[in-house]
């Protein structure tokens, strides 16, 4: 598969990118429109125990293609400075996504508060954590699998100082930013997954290509025995730090999450490399289309529009909806890929003007 630029897309990250995409689609609807007196139920409790996922595989998967990025401008033979500028501006763009994104939800919901307009969401996290990390652009791809790495265990192992330091004297905008909290994404210590998939992408771009299969199956294995490792240390009578809490800022979550996403890249390789075959894919069409669905679906699932169905849903009612959403959600990707496809069709047949070319035949 190729994607607009010619280049091959690496499929089974586009795979990931479905499941993290499907999950949260399920999860945001039971979230929304699962009666209150039923989320001590067990299917509320596991709806939202895996959807929290989506966010570290997103973030993941936002850092591994900036190793991307970044390995292309070493190859191109760019300066380390220009190479972090270069990263850095990636930051800009997810900003812009970000803040459009919450002044369309603003708009939507007048009358709002003000401040909802700077909420830190995933967009804002991706964009503050690229900019921040956009220094590892100076190592080289093999120094930065490593750095990378190391920088992800620290920001996992530090999240749980940050919450115990006082914050007071720091504008709460930036605040939100930093500290760890259940309502926002907090650098602290979401990055960790920004950098970890920096450090895999890196891997990816540093080995043969004939290696990638040896190397992301250890990446699998290396994830599930973190899994085991963190569940065994959780339950010993040790603890390091005096005051954590598993789900806020926790290293072993954190480290139990990564492992989760490097279990799932790995069985998503050896789908896609081995079983899934060349046809057209519901998992990978979600994977290609991330950013519309995510916008979309917040908008329909926590806007006004169903505003009937929030909180008044029994526990068949809310998988019903949520099966429902999921395919609304893939007709509309459906719908935006197949338009691309007949833009770009018109657009070499000359029955189409690309914007460039518009500006170009004004001028």
């Amino acid at each position: 598969m190729k994607s607009k630029s010619g280049i091959h897309r690496l499929e089974y990250l586009d795979w990931l990118r479905g499941i993290g995409a499907t999950i949260m689609l399920h999860g945001h609807v039971w979230d929304s429109f699962l009666r209150n007196d039923l989320r001590n139920g067990g299917p509320y409790i596991f709806s939202q125990f895996i959807g929290g996922m989506p966010p570290a595989i997103f973030l993941f998967l936002t850092g591994v293609t900036l190793s991307f990025l970044m390995d292309t401008s070493e190859r191109k033979g760019m300066f380390p400075v220009k190479r972090v500028k270069t990263a850095f501006r990636r930051s800009g763009y997810l900003f812009f996504l970000a803040f459009a994104f919450r002044f369309q939800l603003w708009i939507f919901g007048i009358p709002a508060p003000w401040r909802d307009l700077f909420r830190v969401d995933i967009l804002n996290c991706m964009g503050f954590s690229i900019a921040v990390l956009s220094v590892m652009a100076i190592f080289s791809t093999k120094t930065r699998a490593k750095a990378a790495a190391v920088v992800g265990v620290g920001i996992a192992c530090v999240s749980p100082f940050v919450s115990q330091m006082h914050w007071d004297a720091v504008p709460w905008l930036l605040r939100n930013y930093v500290i760890p909290d259940y309502r926002t994404f907090g650098f602290f210590p979401w990055a960790a997954y920004l950098a970890f998939g920096v450090s895999m992408g890196s891997v990816i771009r540093a080995i043969p290509p004939e290696s990638t299969d040896r190397a992301i199956r250890w990446a699998g294995m290396l994830g599930v025995g973190a899994i085991l490792a963190c569940h065994y240390i959780d339950k010993l009578p040790y603890r390091l730090y005096a005051k954590s809490e598993y789900w806020l800022n926790s290293p072993l979550q954190i480290f139990t999450k990564q492992g989760v996403v490097l279990a799932i890249l790995s069985v998503a390789f050896v789908w896609t490399r081995y079983a899934a075959g060349t046809g057209w894919s519901w998992v990978r069409q979600f994977g290609t289309t991330s950013l519309l669905v995510y916008w979309v679906h917040i908008e329909l699932v926590y806007g006004r529009e169903l505003f009937f169905l929030k909180g008044h849903l029994n526990e068949a009612q809310t998988l019903a909806a949520a099966v429902f959403v999921i395919l609304l959600m893939l007709a509309i990707s459906v719908i935006k890929t197949r338009w691309t496809e007949v833009r770009t069709y018109l657009t070499a047949a000359g029955w189409w003007l690309s914007p460039k070319v518009e500006r170009v035949s004004g001028d």
